[in-house]
């Protein structure tokens, strides 16, 4: 298992309709490491988003789409996905904020 710290779990917000729904319900969706634990990606929102207390992660593995380009055939890369909820008296994440 590789020796992650909290900076380097979350790689980028995922942004879709399905996502931006779910913030309302305060559930928020991260592309995070491969190697990432459920307990590595709670501590990594709670130290990084000031006032998040995470109370449920769910994690899932992505598995890359075949992609062609003419006779090539290739895929894409492999990630995966992280849906973080907050607890309901937990601030909001302020990246998500405004879109």
């Amino acid at each position: 298992m590789a020796d992650l710290k909290y900076y380097d779990v979350i790689l980028a917000p995922i942004i879709t309709e399905k996502s931006m729904a779910a913030m309302e319900d305060k559930k928020y969706t991260f592309r995070v490491h491969t190697d990432a634990t459920k307990a590595q990606i709670k501590e990594a929102v709670e130290k990084m988003f000031a006032g998040a207390k995470v109370s449920k992660v769910n994690t899932m593995n992505l598995d890359g789409k075949n992609r062609r380009r003419g006779a090539v055939v290739g895929k894409t890369a492999k990630y995966k996905k992280a849906i973080v909820t907050l607890t309901s008296d937990s601030a909001d994440i302020e990246i998500f904020e405004g879109l």
